[in-house]
C-alpha cells in the first residue's frame, strides 16, 4: 500500500482540514542494474574531472598516484600523467553554477541548506480559478488528498463546493525542502492535489512554432479534418492503452528466468497477458470503427 508523503492541514478561509497526501501515480519502468561482460556489478563513483573545467593532476611516480588517490594503478595498465582518477567524498563536494561558459560560482552545501525553506504543515488556498484555464503543461505530479480522522464532513464540503463551482484551489506549500505551487481539484469521489510548474518554468511555444493559425487552410480541409477526429473519437479509458515496450521487456525477462526463481510481479504469464491485451486492442479498434462509421457518413452527407 502507498505511504503518505506529507501530513498537515488544508486551509481555506476559516476552514482547516487535517489531511495526508498520497502519490496518485507509480512508475512501472523496468529498471536494470549494470554489469560488465563477465557478470561483475558496475557502480558509479564521484571522481575529479581532469577535463577543461578543472586542472588535471600530474604525478611523477607511482607513489604519488597512490598517495593522492588512495589506490595503486591497475596491474598491467599504464596510467599516463594526469589520467589518475581521484575519488571525492560526498562531504567534500561543492556545487558550481555555470554563469558563463566554463565560468562557475561555487556554493558550499551548508550555504544551500541555509537557503532551503522549512517544511510547511499547512496548504493555504489563496485563490480559486477555473480548471480549464490551467493548461495541462503546468501539471507536474498528482497526489490524492486523504482526510484525517473526524475531518470527513469538512472534506466533503470542500469537494462538493469545488464540483459545483467548477473551480480549483490554488495555494503553496513546502514538500520536504522544495516549495511548490499547487492546484487542489475535485475528482469523482476525492480531492486531488497537482503540483504545478511556476510560470517562468514553462517555455513560450510561439517562437518555436511561429504563426501557424495564420496559415492558409481551406474550409473544406477543416471539415474533412473534423470528420476524421469524430471518426476516431472515444470516451477516455486509460485501461485501453498499455506500455508495450515494458510488456516486451518483461516477456524477455520471464523467458530467461529460471523456474525456481520468482520473477517480477508484473511478469506473470506475460505471453498470455500480452496476447489478451493485443486482442482486446484489436477488438476495441474494430468496434470503434463500426460505431463511428455511420456517424461519420451522416455528417459527411
Amino acid at each position: 500500500m502507498a505511504r503518505s508523503v506529507w501530513r498537515g492541514t488544508l486551509s481555506f478561509g476559516l476552514v482547516a482540514i487535517p489531511v495526508s497526501l498520497y502519490p496518485a501515480t507509480e512508475a512501472k519502468d523496468v529498471r536494470f542494474h549494470l554489469f560488465d561482460k563477465q557478470g561483475r556489478r558496475v557502480r558509479y563513483r564521484r571522481v575529479v574531472d581532469a577535463g577543461p573545467s578543472g586542472a588535471p593532476q600530474e604525478f611523477d611516480d607511482i607513489g604519488a598516484v597512490a598517495e593522492a588517490t588512495g589506490r595503486e594503478p591497475a596491474e598491467g595498465r599504464d596510467e599516463p600523467d594526469g589520467a589518475a582518477e581521484t575519488e571525492v567524498a560526498y562531504e567534500d563536494l561543492v556545487r558550481g553554477y555555470e554563469v558563463e561558459p566554463e565560468t562557475y560560482v561555487f556554493l558550499e552545501t551548508e550555504e544551500i541548506e541555509r537557503a532551503r525553506p522549512s517544511p510547511s504543515r499547512v496548504i493555504d488556498l489563496e485563490h480559486f480559478v477555473r480548471l480549464e484555464d490551467i493548461d495541462p503543461v503546468f501539471f507536474e505530479k498528482a497526489y490524492y488528498v486523504v482526510p484525517g480522522r473526524g475531518a470527513e464532513r469538512s472534506y466533503g464540503l470542500l469537494l462538493r463546493t469545488l464540483k459545483e463551482t467548477g473551480r480549483v484551489g490554488i495555494g503553496r506549500f513546502v514538500l520536504r525542502t522544495k516549495p511548490h505551487l499547487v492546484a487542489l481539484r475535485p475528482m469523482e469521489d476525492a480531492l486531488a492535489l497537482e503540483t504545478l510548474y511556476f510560470g517562468d518554468e514553462v517555455r513560450d511555444a510561439r517562437p518555436l512554432v511561429g504563426d501557424v493559425e495564420g496559415a492558409d487552410v481551406t474550409d473544406r480541409e477543416i471539415d474533412v479534418s473534423k470528420l476524421l477526429v469524430e471518426a476516431l473519437a472515444m470516451e477516455w479509458d486509460p485501461s485501453v492503452f498499455a506500455d508495450e515496450y515494458r510488456e516486451e521487456l518483461l516477456r524477455m525477462i520471464a523467458e530467461r528466468t529460471p523456474e525456481h526463481v520468482e520473477g517480477p510481479a508484473d511478469a506473470a504469464a506475460p505471453e498470455a497477458r500480452v496476447g489478451e491485451l493485443l486482442e482486446a486492442l484489436k477488438r476495441s479498434v474494430e468496434e470503434a470503427k463500426t460505431r463511428r462509421k455511420p456517424k461519420g457518413r451522416r455528417r459527411a452527407g
